[in-house]
């Protein structure tokens, strides 16, 4: 035995649709964590500025977003995030590259409140769903990303019961 320990997997939050609502729950459903990626529609400059004063951000621009502290958001980002190339739109619809071939991951992508996982060629798909006010019937969420040696994988949080 070599005395080493294996790393825990790191753990970074992803969200989207907060449509200027930015839920107490969603703060602690991100407890310990350190980079929080939200796929648009984030509604409001004060949520922006309430995610970046506890969060490493990564942000995208969403079809509500307007306004001069929206307009200099990109409508698509990539991110590495422990070595796991992530890219990140609202829409997924809108989706104008193939992420296998360009070494991606995880795509990231808001738009419907319809939080939803799903692996495609190797590919993670994640919709966080909507952590913002509650729209039908559908349920307020946040994911988790679980980044480790073993790979990556995400999981649905709910907000409210």
């Amino acid at each position: 035995m070599s005395g080493e320990t294996e790393a825990a997997p790191r753990r970074f939050g992803l969200l989207s649709d907060t449509h200027g609502l930015l839920r107490p729950e969603a703060l602690r459903a991100l407890t310990g964590v350190e980079h929080v990626v939200h796929a648009g529609d984030v509604g409001s400059a004060e949520v922006l500025e309430a995610l970046r004063a506890r969060f490493v951000l990564t942000v995208v621009r969403g079809n509500v977003d307007r306004g001069p502290w929206a307009e200099v958001l990109p409508l698509t980002d990539t991110v590495e995030l422990s070595g796991t190339l992530v890219h990140v739109l609202h829409d997924l619809q809108e989706l104008d590259l193939d992420p296998r071939a360009a070494g991606i991951q995880v795509v990231v992508s808001g738009h419907t409140h319809r939080p939803k996982i799903r692996r495609e060629r190797g590919v993670l798909y994640v919709n966080p769903g909507s952590c913002g006010p509650r729209r039908f019937d559908l349920p307020v969420t946040v994911a988790l990303l679980h980044v480790g040696r073993d790979g990556v994988d995400a999981e649905l949080v709910p907000l409210l019961e």
